[in-house]
């Protein structure tokens, strides 16, 4: 009995281990833009079980990034406080193992996306995959500007969306791009000041680590929260929604700047945490008012 206990414990905790290796809680945010994207684009809905099959396959090649990533990141997780407790770090998982549980997932996921939606849906979600996996990943050992590459795959989710409705990627889709890209960059250089003793125990070249004073950090994050404004307010402008949106954006917008600001003038890690909640909070109350204000 107790060494049927041990092995059903432990397979508990390997799956555990293989679904950590997936990210799905951080990998939420994937999935509500994807479906972002699908609810604002013209045209027929694809039906609940389609759309059901777009965001869990959608989910499943983020999860598949996220698990090739921590296989290739696996030395330098080990040097981190808050990633060496992760499998492959910690050697619960061999790396091996990391590969093809990310290949299997992958895969899934493709063929889901193309069952439940069409071919170009499936290319930008392996074009998302592959600009994370093979472009951002290994930059980010050599360059502070991994930062800026590492928001090119965050802000492909919507499009995905769109060209499962519509089978084309316009200049709306590429609106919702937008705003995606520019949103992740305070978000991440809050977690860069935050974290940074961190970076540089792993000698990551992070904007924090290169830079301690944080000058440039903070007066980035001021610039890319100025820039989200006038974006976030495109999609009125271009008749996808209507001036409850406008308002609402506008009002977040400048909400969002005064954090950074506010980060920009003390530096402080607190006020960096307040950016990066406030960036949380920020993105899914311009989603919902831009879904419900809808044209």
């Amino acid at each position: 009995m107790r060494s049927e206990a041990a092995a059903l414990a432990g397979s508990t905790a390997r799956t555990k281990d293989f679904v950590a290796l997936a990210k799905p809680r951080l990998n939420l945010l994937v999935v509500a833009s994807t479906l972002v994207g699908y609810a604002m684009a013209p045209g027929d809905s694809l039906g609940i079980v389609r759309v059901c099959g777009l965001l869990l396959g959608t989910g499943l090649v983020a999860g598949g990034a996220s698990t090739f990533n921590q296989v290739l990141e696996r030395d330098l997780d080990a040097l981190m406080r808050r990633t060496r407790l992760r499998p492959l770090p910690d050697q619960r998982l061999q790396p091996l193992e990391g590969v093809l549980f990310g290949t299997i997932i992958t895969l899934a996921g493709l063929l889901m996306i193309v069952a439940s939606s069409n071919v170009l849906a499936a290319a930008v979600a392996l074009a998302t995959l592959l600009s994370y996996v093979v472009i951002y990943t290994p930059l980010k050992r050599r360059s502070s500007f991994g930062t800026v590459i590492g928001a090119i795959p965050g802000a492909l989710p919507p499009i995905i969306g769109w060209a499962a409705v519509t089978g084309t990627m316009p200049a709306q889709a590429w609106t919702l791009f937008g705003i995606m890209f520019l949103w992740q960059l305070p978000h991440f250089l809050a977690i860069a000041w935050m974290y940074r003793e961190d970076y540089a125990r792993a000698g990551f070249p992070m904007l924090p680590v290169l830079e301690p004073d944080g000058r440039s950090t903070a007066q980035q994050s001021v610039i890319y929260a100025a820039a989200l404004l006038p974006m976030s307010l495109a999609p009125m402008l271009m008749r996808m929604t209507g001036i409850t949106y406008f308002a609402g954006a506008l009002v977040l917008g400048f909400a969002f700047i005064a954090l950074t600001l506010r980060f920009a003038r003390t530096r402080s890690v607190r006020d960096a945490r307040r950016v990066f909640f406030g960036s949380i909070i920020y993105l899914p109350l311009l989603w919902i008012l831009m879904i419900a204000n809808k044209i």
